[in-house]
C-alpha cells in the first residue's frame, strides 16, 4: 500500500502503486497514475492526463504535468508519459503535450534533471540524459539517448539534440546538434567531438577515428551538407559491418534535419 503523508492530497481517482512514497504537503490529481517505487518528496505537484513509470525520485517544489506554456493550448486532452527510474530535482516543471503536435510529451527513463529544469509541451526526451541545472527546453524539443546539455542553456523550440553530443553551460541552441558533437556558445557553435563521453561509452579507437572522419566530412572539408552525406556514405560504406549502425547515426541526423546544424 502506498505510504502518503497527513498532509498531502491525494485524489481518489488517482491510482499509486504499492510502495510509493508521498512525503508532506504533495498534491496529485485525478488522472495520475504512479508506479511502485516512486517517490515525491515534499510539495510535488503531479496533474494532468500524466503516467509515471517505477522508481522515480521528484524532489520538492517540482511540478509535474502541468498546463503547457501555450497561448494556442485551450484545455484539450494532452499528455505526460515519463519511464522509469528517472531523478527530477527540485523545482523542475514538466508540461504536458499539445494537438498540435503529438498531444503528448515523454520522457524516457535513467535520466538525471537537475535543480529548474523546464520541459516544454511536446518535448521527447530519450534515455539516460543528464540536462543541468536552469535548463530551459522549448516545445517540441527532441533530445536523444545519453545527449549532456550544460546548465543555463536555453534550446529553441523544434531543435533536436543527437545522441552522445554535449552542449556547454549558458548556451543558445537554436540549431539541430549532430550526435556525438560538442557546441558551446550564444549563438552554439560546434567544437569537436565528445571524446570523452564515446570512451567513457567503450567506443574503440578505431571507432573513434571513424566517427572523426564523418566529422571532418562535416565540418572541415568546406563541403555543402549534401555533399558531406554523399561523403559519409563512402566513409560508413568502408566502414566493419558492426560499426556502421554507430556511423549511420550521425549521417542519418545530418541527412534528415530541418533546422540546419550548429556549425562551427
Amino acid at each position: 500500500m502506498a505510504k502518503i503523508h497527513h498532509s498531502s492530497i491525494i485524489d481518489i481517482r488517482a491510482e499509486l502503486d504499492d510502495d510509493v512514497e508521498v512525503g508532506p504537503f504533495c498534491m496529485v490529481g485525478p488522472h495520475v497514475r504512479i508506479g511502485a517505487g516512486t517517490v515525491l518528496e515534499s510539495h510535488v505537484v503531479v496533474k494532468g492526463l500524466t503516467t509515471i513509470g517505477r522508481n522515480n525520485r521528484f524532489f520538492q517544489g517540482a511540478a509535474v504535468g502541468c498546463e503547457p506554456q501555450d497561448k494556442k493550448y485551450k484545455g484539450e486532452e494532452t499528455y505526460l508519459e515519463i519511464g522509469d527510474d528517472n531523478i527530477v530535482r527540485e523545482n523542475c516543471t514538466i508540461s504536458t503535450g499539445t494537438i498540435q503536435d503529438q498531444s503528448i510529451t515523454r520522457v524516457g527513463s535513467r535520466n538525471l534533471l537537475m535543480a529548474n529544469v523546464h520541459v516544454a509541451h511536446d518535448c521527447v526526451l530519450g534515455n539516460d540524459l543528464i540536462i543541468a541545472n536552469n535548463v530551459a527546453l522549448a516545445g517540441h524539443v527532441h533530445v536523444d539517448d545519453f545527449a549532456v546539455i550544460g546548465g543555463q542553456t536555453g534550446v529553441h523550440q523544434f531543435v533536436h539534440i543527437g545522441t552522445r553530443s554535449m552542449t556547454g553551460g549558458v548556451s543558445g541552441l537554436s540549431h539541430d546538434l549532430p550526435p556525438y558533437v560538442i557546441c558551446a556558445g550564444n549563438p552554439a557553435k560546434s567544437f569537436g567531438l565528445n571524446l570523452v563521453g564515446l570512451r567513457r561509452a567503450g567506443y574503440s579507437s578505431d571507432t573513434i577515428g571513424r566517427i572523426k572522419a564523418l566529422y571532418k566530412a562535416l565540418y572541415m572539408e568546406g563541403l555543402t551538407v549534401a555533399q558531406a552525406v554523399e561523403q559519409m556514405d563512402t566513409l560508413i560504406a568502408d566502414a566493419p559491418e558492426e560499426v556502421r549502425p554507430i556511423l549511420a547515426a550521425m549521417r542519418d541526423f545530418v541527412a534528415n534535419n530541418t533546422r540546419g546544424i550548429v556549425r562551427p
